[in-house]
């Protein structure tokens, strides 16, 4: 009797173990809520044209307009991850293409850069509404690169000094906003990225990690140990520009007071950044926060 009783508690927490995971599931699967905010009108249609040129962006009056671009760009920009951070789907959401144009009832507040604001919160349940998109996060063991100094005796390159302007938020409260950086200048609280070339001002290194993320296509994390804010000037070749190719944009060259033309024989990202900042990226494995695509469908064009 004891004996079945045993089994009987065993099996229940099984049966417990099953329901729980049941439920986590429909929990960790993710649509907007039925409150979120949405477009007043959104047409979607697919574009075929076969062009190379892609435009995504928001404008005056709540509108929301993208021409030729794929839905896995899309998700990542109303997401705000970076394309290691999308995990799933089939292949077209990586090859269609695609042109909505929405507006929403009147103007949506501008998000402070980083956050989610209105624009992305539409743009999902778009994506819900017309692709069926479904999504849930999970934190995952994935390659990463640790921020860490290149020399034992802490010193930093020639590139990177500490700075002297106090860019703490609330700090100039009250005082007049520094003048713009002439072109070519280092901006004194920001940073400026264009291909090859990152100039930056007060800036914390965590900030300096999240930046370079974008570049090496792996979550970057400062380990440092480093909490000042700094100057630097970084300069590196791109992976796949050919001699003369300019900045590997439309025209190859940059725009008027923009940075000068990158050196197609420079060094890559990685040994720039220890050459000139006497920082390295060391390859290790960590956390991070990816989306998960659970299921999407092609829409119904109008």
């Amino acid at each position: 009797m004891i004996a079945m009783m045993k089994r009987g508690v065993f099996l229940l927490a099984i049966v417990l173990v099953v329901v729980w995971r049941v439920a986590t599931s429909a929990v960790d699967a993710q649509s907007p809520p039925s409150d979120s905010p949405k477009f007043e009108v959104a047409a979607v249609k697919q574009n075929r044209s076969g062009s190379n040129q892609v435009m995504i962006g928001g404008g005056a009056g709540g509108r929301y307009n993208t021409s030729n671009v794929p839905l896995r760009l899309i998700i990542r920009t109303s997401y705000q991850i970076q394309d290691f951070q999308l995990i799933g789907g089939p292949d077209w959401i990586g090859t269609d293409r695609w042109d909505i144009v929405a507006k929403a009832e009147g103007e949506l507040p501008p998000a402070p850069p980083g956050q989610v604001g209105p624009m992305q919160l539409m743009v999902r349940s778009l994506l819900a509404d017309r692709f069926k998109l479904v999504v849930h996060r999970e934190t995952r063991e994935m390659p990463i690169y640790a921020l860490v100094l290149a020399r034992e005796d802490k010193r930093l390159g020639p590139q990177m000094k500490e700075s002297t302007t106090d860019c703490t938020p609330g700090a100039r409260r009250g005082a007049p906003p520094p003048a713009p950086p002439q072109p070519g200048e280092r901006p004194p609280c920001g940073t400026r990225l264009a291909p090859g070339n990152l100039s930056s001002g007060g800036t914390l290194l965590s900030q300096l990690a999240t930046t370079l993320s974008n570049s090496v296509g792996r979550t970057v994390v400062d380990k440092t140990g480093l909490t000042a804010r700094y100057d630097f000037d970084l300069k590196w070749t791109p992976d796949g520009m050919a001699a003369g190719g300019g900045l590997g944009i439309p025209g190859g060259a940059p725009g008027p007071g923009g940075p000068p033309p990158t050196d197609p024989n420079g060094p890559s990202l990685f040994a720039a950044v220890q050459e000139q900042l006497g920082l390295k990226l060391e390859s290790q494995r960590g956390p991070v926060e990816v989306l998960v695509i659970d299921s999407v469908e092609r829409p119904t064009e109008n």
